[in-house]
Order: C-alpha cells, then sequence, then structure tokens
C-alpha cells in the first residue's frame, strides 16, 4: 500500500513541480557516473559522496511528492505515480521525455510492461475507480 495515489490528472499536475527535480537527478545521475567511469576510485571520495547524497535529497522530494524515481541508469528520468484502477495497485509512468503521464504499469511488471493509459482513465474520477 502506497500513502497516496493519484488520477493521471493529478499526475499530470505535478509534473511543472517534478520536472526540474528530475532534470536535475539525470544531470547529478550522468555526471556522476561520468566522473566513476574515468576513475573507479572516484567511488569512494568525498565529492562523490556528496554528489550521491544530493541525487538521494532530489529523489526524497519526489517522494515527498508521493511519486517515484525508477531510472537509476540516469538515461530518461523515469517516475511512477501509484494509482488505484478497478481495485488494483498500479504505478502511472512518465519519462521526462514525454509531455503527460499517459503510461502505466502492474506494480510488478516494471517499465518493460508499459501499457497505455485507457481513455475512460482519463476522465471523471469516479470512472477512474475512486469514489
Amino acid at each position: 500500500m502506497f500513502a497516496k495515489y493519484f488520477t493521471p490528472k493529478e499526475a499530470n499536475r505535478l509534473l511543472p513541480v517534478l520536472k526540474p527535480i528530475v532534470t536535475e537527478i539525470l544531470a547529478k545521475g550522468k555526471k556522476l557516473r561520468s566522473l566513476m567511469k574515468a576513475d573507479p576510485e572516484f567511488a569512494a571520495s568525498p565529492e562523490a559522496m556528496k554528489m550521491q547524497e544530493a541525487i538521494s535529497d532530489l529523489t526524497s522530494d519526489l517522494e515527498q511528492n508521493g511519486c517515484f524515481f525508477k531510472d537509476w541508469n540516469f538515461e530518461v528520468g523515469l517516475v511512477d505515480f501509484p494509482a488505484i484502477v478497478d481495485d488494483e495497485e498500479v504505478l502511472l509512468c512518465w519519462r521526462s521525455d514525454e509531455g503527460e503521464v499517459l503510461w502505466y504499469h502492474g506494480v510488478d511488471d516494471g517499465y518493460a510492461g508499459r501499457r497505455p493509459v485507457p481513455e475512460y482513465w482519463l476522465l471523471d474520477m469516479k470512472e477512474f475507480g475512486r469514489s
């Protein structure tokens, strides 16, 4: 069980707040990976620890908004939003290069199980499975 559940409309309304956070996570993550690839000993340095802490703080910012960062390769910035549809927990799934939250997957399916959000989910909250 998650503390908060979203409709697609609620998730989309939150994107202006989340986009800058995800952009910063991706930038810091890519830089950290690049520095560690160039010098494997960098991973144990105080600078690397500081960078990891900054990424952790940013992902905590996402979690405080009720969603979760899922792209630890720092390639496209995946964010999942818990939702309940037809009495089943699912995750609305957004990539930072997408304009809206229009995909979802089962809690255990992950990105490979992404499917388009059915049209009726984009309607009224009652039709989305919440009363």
